[in-house]
């Protein structure tokens, strides 16, 4: 499983860098020479559809996504529990819904043969890929619904919560 996780994060790392290239090299075209770079801007855009889906069953992997946890820290443990599996149980099932939806979109791509206005680069295995991405990171969310269901079983409290620090006074 490590070494899909370093892949899909290799891969994010390798998108966002090309993002930056482009648009280095596109800038420096186009103040130096006058003339930017042909398709940067659909490159970019695909750079990035590709890094952000990539890293979303990431970020789900390691619970790096933005929490409100106000009532965190007065909630009994295993209220908490429930909560958390609560939050990724439906977490889930909407980027599973989410999933489905855009699977649906891509065949309609695929059928159509939509394609990138300059460069026509063909839309529909990017498509694939946000469709396969979030339901990798609907399966991500339910395993971790199963594993707090289990320790709520169990009597075990949850994982804490990490603390936002800050410098605000």
């Amino acid at each position: 499983m490590k070494r899909f996780e370093s892949l899909l994060a290799y891969v994010a790392a390798v998108a966002l860098f090309a993002m930056m290239l482009l648009t280095c090299v596109d800038v420096v075209g186009r103040k130096l020479l006058g003339n930017s770079l042909p398709g940067a801007v659909e490159l970019t855009e695909l750079c990035m559809l590709v890094m952000i889906f990539l890293a979303l069953p990431l970020a789900s992997m390691a619970s790096e996504h933005i929490v409100f946890d106000l009532l965190d820290r007065i909630m009994p443990p295993r209220l908490l529990t429930l909560q958390q599996s609560l939050a990724n149980l439906l977490t889930g099932l909407v980027f599973g819904a989410a999933s489905w939806l855009v699977w649906r979109r891509s065949a309609r791509t695929y059928e159509m043969g939509d394609i990138t206005a300059r460069l026509e680069i063909p839309l529909g295995p990017f498509h694939r890929m946000v469709a396969a991405m979030l339901l990798l990171t609907a399966l991500v969310h339910l395993v971790l619904a199963a594993r707090e269901a289990m320790r709520a079983a169990s009597g075990q409290p949850s994982r804490p919560v990490a603390p936002v620090t800050g410098s605000g006074s």
